[in-house]
């Protein structure tokens, strides 16, 4: 199984990695859109993403697609990434930053907020502070998770062996910035990291 663990990779790419991979490929954004719609009380859900993601519309139409009568609301957060891969989760700076995004969403009255980057349920505390405790978060990334689950039972695909799995982490940029940030996401136990580089299927070279 692949699992598109990126939402801006999926907006831009997962049609084309789906029809290549030849086994079973999860993304991201329609676990977490329809998780949402779940949650919601009063139909108003927010989202905050990548300009990438927002700019999109992916998650506009995941949700305009279950036809559910809900209105979603986007909010593009650029510093949010940059300020989780420094391991800042907590600054006065991000929480301005934080105010300062999520002042359109209230003022919209949503009672849900989906969390459109695998970053940012590392801040899910932090917006929940912002937000209050009556506005449910609703991370893409938990959601991904039980969809997994979900396809290794319905295709069969669970692992037989009793014995622990072999982890193996590759990275296209620097193993030595990858491992840190990877660490704060999945914790201690990656120990090694190796160099990859990333080559067009099929031969030839990036345009």
């Amino acid at each position: 199984m692949l699992v598109v663990a990126c939402n801006s990779v999926e907006v831009s790419a997962i049609g084309d990695i789906a029809g290549r991979a030849g086994i079973p490929v999860v993304g991201v954004i329609d676990p977490g859109a329809r998780a949402a719609i779940h949650a919601t009380r009063s139909g108003v859900i927010g989202m905050i993403g990548t300009e990438a993601t927002v700019r999109s519309g992916a998650y506009d139409r995941a949700v305009a697609a279950t036809g559910a009568p809900v209105t979603m609301h986007a909010q593009a957060c650029p510093v949010f990434v940059e300020h989780v891969e420094r391991g800042d989760t907590t600054s006065e700076a991000l929480r301005r930053a934080a105010r300062g995004y999520l002042e359109p969403l209230t003022e919209r009255g949503i009672d849900t907020l989906i969390l459109g980057c695998t970053h940012y349920p590392l801040l899910s505390g932090l917006l929940q502070m912002e937000l209050g405790p009556d506005v449910v978060l609703v991370s893409s990334a938990e959601e991904t998770a039980k969809d997994v689950y979900a396809t290794l039972l319905r295709e069969g695909l669970q692992r037989d062996e009793t014995t622990h799995p072999n982890h193996e982490f590759l990275s296209t940029g620097d193993p030595s910035e990858f491992g840190p940030v990877a660490e704060i996401f999945l914790g201690p136990e990656i120990t090694q990291v190796r160099a990859t580089q990333a080559e067009p299927v099929g031969g030839g070279a990036w345009s």
